[in-house]
């Protein structure tokens, strides 16, 4: 987190499901929607800031002291209609996306149910499709060891440490882990046993023009998912970060955030 980004909270789903939204920036509106393993508002969401004003909601269960909030919501299509809400109330009608992994699936199912609320929709290695012949890697099964190398092309990097690695305190190296763990599971709740809930049946819907952003080493979405996507929405095109795996926009914060700033201005006015 950044200690300069505003935090407030709205309150949806007849008063039920309380959202804590980090705040930054000027400029034309933009929502990140996290993936599964919490917020976490690095170099990427501050390069986008100096551009736009980003919102950056944290997914229901995930914020500290709200650890039951998720029970509110019983499928996939209540989360939507939750976020729908929340955009709603933050007057956000007619914005711009950017969502990573299970944030993705979220951001192109918000922008599928409701094509007037997105102009522009930015989906960095997105889940939410299934083959087969290539299964999405399930991460709730990895282990704790080697979760790092599944998300990041350097597992022993700087963003992987950051994400991952555990205070030295005990207690704190605790609340660390049971926090992290939880927030996959919050998101858990809405993607396994396989993250296909019928997404490739509404996805046609989605008009607004899309980037797909994908790091070239992803080892748990392979990357003919991306050719999916592209093949599957209207308006799309793809870039390639090099050097990252799931989480290009952590691993290469400063590539991933210039391709997502490039894409975001050409809607922007």
């Amino acid at each position: 987190m950044t200690a300069t980004a505003q935090q407030q909270t709205a309150t949806v789903w007849q008063g039920r499901v309380p959202f804590r939204v980090h705040v930054k920036g000027d400029g034309p509106s933009v929502v990140f929607f996290h993936g599964p393993w919490g917020l976490w508002w690095g170099g990427f969401l501050d390069a986008l800031a100096r551009s736009f004003r980003v919102y950056a909601p944290e997914h229901p269960g995930t914020t500290p002291g709200e650890p039951d909030t998720v029970q509110q919501i019983d499928g996939l299509w209540d989360l939507i209609l939750c976020y729908e809400e929340l955009l709603e109330r933050l007057g956000l009608t007619e914005t711009m996306f950017v969502g990573h992994s299970f944030g993705a699936m979220v951001a192109c199912e918000l922008a599928a149910m409701r094509p007037s609320l997105v102009r522009r929709l930015a989906l960095i290695d997105p889940i939410g499709l299934w083959r087969d012949d290539a299964p999405v890697m399930n991460w709730m099964l990895l282990s704790p060891q080697d979760m790092p190398a599944y998300v990041f092309r350097k597992p022993d990097g700087a963003a992987a440490k950051a994400l991952f690695d555990l205070p030295d305190d005990r207690e704190e190296a605790a609340l660390a882990k049971t926090r992290l763990t939880w927030a996959m599971g919050c998101t858990g709740k809405f993607i396994w046993p396989i993250p296909d809930k019928g997404l490739k049946k509404r996805i046609h819907r989605v008009t607004a023009p899309t980037l797909l952003v994908w790091g070239d080493e992803d080892r748990l979405v392979p990357r003919v998912y991306a050719d999916e996507f592209a093949r599957r929405l209207p308006a799309a095109r793809l870039e390639v970060v090099e050097g990252a795996g799931h989480a290009p926009h952590l691993e290469q914060p400063e590539a991933a955030a210039r391709v997502v700033q490039r894409f975001l201005s050409a809607g922007a006015s």
